[in-house]
């Protein structure tokens, strides 16, 4: 599970995913598959989560990394771009983006 601190030196990436209802599930199965059998393997991988909104519209993904340069040599396999091309036909778009935490509240 992603622990989220304002003093870890991580690089965190939210990506969101744009579909119909009619795909959601078949998109949750490829990213989980996705993270089960590949991405979680990958050098620097911390954490991640899947959140779906109620109309089942949008994914929200959630992840960490030890360092910008490990999510980036992991988007740039030969895997990944194969896992990304099926992503996106069963979207209308995705677009990660790396934040870093500037503040967390209890």
């Amino acid at each position: 599970m992603p622990k989220i601190a304002q003093d870890a030196e991580i690089q965190t990436v939210i990506t969101t995913f744009e579909m119909t209802p009619g795909t959601c599930q078949d998109l949750l199965d490829a990213l989980t598959d996705a993270y089960s059998g590949f991405i979680s393997k990958q050098p620097g991988f911390i954490s991640a989560g899947l959140h779906v909104n109620d109309a089942q519209t949008r994914i929200a993904n959630y992840s960490q990394w030890k360092r910008r340069e490990d999510f980036q040599a992991m988007l740039r396999s030969p895997e990944m771009r194969e896992r990304n091309r099926r992503i996106n036909e069963l979207c209308r778009s995705f677009e990660p983006v790396m934040y870093e935490v500037v503040g967390t509240f209890d």
